[in-house]
């Protein structure tokens, strides 16, 4: 077995930290609404939306490419807000034997930390760091914030 590597980002954000974790666990296909320019479709193939092991497949832009992936919720820890994303297949397995994502809500009703964790096991060494992607994740959740946060999307209209 290879070394296991990980990268993680936090982004602070102003809104309920709790819509924010259920959004990630019962309401993955609003992120279609959410970042269309990032999910082309989310559909669930097995199981129930927020449920360990339900399967979802994704279709989605990374670096200006296509990329598909199949994952599932491989644990959760409802009072902490966290959750564990299992790669199944797709795209990030050319380049990695493992991967999982895990997410994790921190703070209370009016600011919150997100924290990403990716593990991941790379298939040699010269496959890339999954940096897009982690890029791509810490935006999705600036962008959840301005639509969760009503206060803020008011203060960013009146700088228009």
């Amino acid at each position: 077995m290879g070394l296991i590597e990980k990268k993680v980002a936090k982004v602070d954000i102003i809104c309920n930290g709790d819509i924010l974790y259920r959004l990630f666990r019962y309401r993955l296909s609003e992120l279609l609404n959410l970042a269309p320019e990032y999910f082309k479709s989310c559909k669930l193939q097995e199981g129930e939306w927020g449920a360990i092991g339900s399967i979802v497949n994704w279709n989605y832009v990374l670096d200006g490419k296509s990329q598909v992936v199949t994952h599932n919720i491989d644990a959760l820890d409802e009072k902490n807000k966290s959750l564990c994303f299992k790669t199944l297949n797709g795209d990030l397995l050319k380049f990695y034997k493992s991967f999982r994502a895990y997410l994790q809500v921190d703070g209370n009703t009016e600011s919150s930390t997100v924290t990403w964790t990716f593990e991941y096991e790379k298939m040699s060494q010269n496959a890339p760091d999954p940096d897009s992607l982690l890029e791509l994740l810490k935006n999705v959740i600036k962008y959840a914030e301005t639509r969760l946060n009503p206060t803020l999307v008011l203060r960013l209209l009146r700088r228009l």
